[in-house]
C-alpha cells in the first residue's frame, strides 16, 4: 500500500538585505560601488580581499538601494550560452520567427551583476562578460543568425588572490578596482559586530533605522544618473587625467577614459554642476590601481604635471615634471649591452637564476 502524496505549497523565501547605509569601515568600496551604479559604463568594480570583508554584502545591498533593481549571480559552473543567452534556430526554420532565449545578461538588465570568485572563470567566459558590462549591448549568434539586445547593468566581480590572479587584459577591462583588508582597528571591528549581530536578530528594525538615510541615497543615485548628460569636462581636467594616467605607466587611454567617467559620476552625485581637477583626484586610484605596471609606486596627485600646470596657469607639464616621468621611464628600459659583450658573444653565456615574479602593485601577493 501506497503512502498518500502530502501537497504542501512551498512559498518563495523573502532574503533580507543589509541596508547599504549600515555598511560600517568600507568609504572607499561604497564610493566605487555608487559610481558605477550612477554610470554602467564605468566597466564595473572588481573588489579583491579577504573571506568576511562585506564584498557580497555590499553587492546585494547595492541592487536592494537602486529602484526596481534585479540582483543576478553568474554561477562559477556556467557556460558560455546560460550567461549571454541562445537562439533557437529550429523555430527560424519551421515559421522564420528568431526566438531568443536570454542569458543571465538579460536578466540583470538595469541591475546589479554579480560574479564571486571571477578569477576562478574561464577567461572565455570573463571576456564575454565584460565586452557586455563596457557596451552595455549584448549580442547573440548562432548558425549564422545574429540578434541583440540591451544590457545594462553594474558589474561587480570580487577574487581572492590566494586562489589565483586575473590576465592583465582582463584585469584592465574592469573599469575600478580596490583592495580590502581586514579591520586592525578594536573599535571599527566592535562597530561592524555590533551592526551585523543587530541584522541577525531583526533585519526589519535595523532596516527602518536606516530607512531615511536609504531613501536619500537612493533618490540622490537615481538624480545623478539623469544629470549625467548635462555636464563636462573642461581642458583642465581632460590634461589632468592624462597626467594621471601618465604617470602610473599606464597602457592605453582606458585608464584616462574611467577616471573622467568616475569623476563625472561623483560630481552629478554631489550635486554639482560641473567636473573638476578634485574629482579626478578622488577617483585616480580607484582607476589606477589595478593597471599601475608592477613597480610602480601610487604617485600623490599633487605631484603630477597636471597639478602644476593648474597653480601656473599653463597648459603644458612643467619642464621638471616631464623629466621626471622621462627618467622613469628611462629606468623601465632595458640597458644596452656592455662593449664587452657585443652581438658575437664576447663572453661566454652565464646561467641566471629564476626571479620571482611579484604581484602587481596594490595587489596583495599570492602566498606560497
Amino acid at each position: 500500500m501506497s503512502k498518500p502524496e502530502l501537497n504542501i505549497p512551498i512559498e518563495p523565501v523573502s532574503r533580507a538585505v543589509f541596508p547599504f547605509t549600515a555598511l560600517v569601515g568600507q568609504p572607499q568600496l561604497q564610493r566605487a560601488l555608487q559610481l558605477a551604479a550612477i554610470d554602467p559604463g564605468i566597466g564595473g568594480v572588481l573588489i579583491s580581499g579577504p573571506r568576511g570583508t562585506a564584498k557580497s554584502t555590499a553587492a546585494r545591498a547595492l541592487a536592494a538601494l537602486l529602484p526596481d533593481a534585479p540582483f543576478v549571480t553568474l554561477p562559477l559552473a556556467a557556460s558560455l550560452e546560460q550567461l549571454v543567452g541562445t537562439l533557437n534556430v529550429e523555430d527560424v526554420l519551421r515559421d522564420g520567427r528568431v526566438r531568443l532565449s536570454p542569458g543571465l545578461v538579460a536578466r540583470a538588465h538595469n541591475g546589479v551583476l554579480y560574479v564571486d570568485e571571477v578569477n576562478l572563470l574561464p577567461d572565455a567566459l570573463v571576456d564575454a562578460l565584460l565586452d557586455v558590462a563596457a557596451s552595455g549591448v549584448n549580442t547573440v549568434e548562432r548558425d549564422g543568425i545574429s540578434q541583440q539586445h540591451a544590457a545594462h547593468f553594474v558589474l561587480v566581480g570580487t577574487m581572492n588572490p590566494e586562489e589565483g590572479e586575473l590576465r592583465p587584459q582582463l584585469l584592465d577591462r574592469f573599469g575600478l578596482s580596490l583592495v580590502l583588508a581586514n579591520p586592525v582597528d578594536a573599535q571599527q571591528r566592535t562597530a561592524i559586530l555590533r551592526a551585523r549581530l543587530g541584522f541577525d536578530e531583526n533585519p526589519a528594525a535595523l532596516g527602518e533605522q536606516h530607512a531615511e538615510e536609504q531613501r536619500a541615497l537612493s533618490a540622490a543615485l537615481v538624480a545623478a544618473r539623469a544629470a549625467l548628460p548635462h555636464l563636462s569636462w573642461s581642458d583642465a581636467v581632460l590634461h589632468h587625467a592624462a597626467a594621471c594616467a601618465i604617470a602610473a605607466g599606464v597602457d592605453g587611454m582606458r585608464a584616462d577614459l574611467v577616471m573622467l567617467r568616475a569623476a563625472r559620476a561623483l560630481a552629478a552625485l554631489e550635486g554639482r554642476s560641473e567636473v573638476t581637477v578634485d574629482d579626478v583626484d578622488a577617483v585616480a586610484e580607484l582607476a589606477l590601481a589595478h593597471r599601475r605596471p608592477e613597480g610602480r609606486v601610487a604617485q600623490a596627485p599633487g605631484n603630477t604635471g597636471a597639478s602644476h600646470s593648474k597653480l601656473n596657469g599653463s597648459s603644458n607639464p612643467s619642464p621638471s615634471s616631464a623629466a621626471g616621468l622621462k627618467s622613469e621611464r628611462l629606468q623601465d628600459q632595458p640597458s644596452p649591452a656592455s662593449p664587452t659583450q657585443g652581438d658575437w658573444g664576447a663572453l661566454a653565456a652565464q646561467p641566471e637564476g629564476t626571479t620571482r615574479i611579484h604581484a602587481r602593485a596594490g595587489w596583495p601577493p599570492k602566498k606560497a
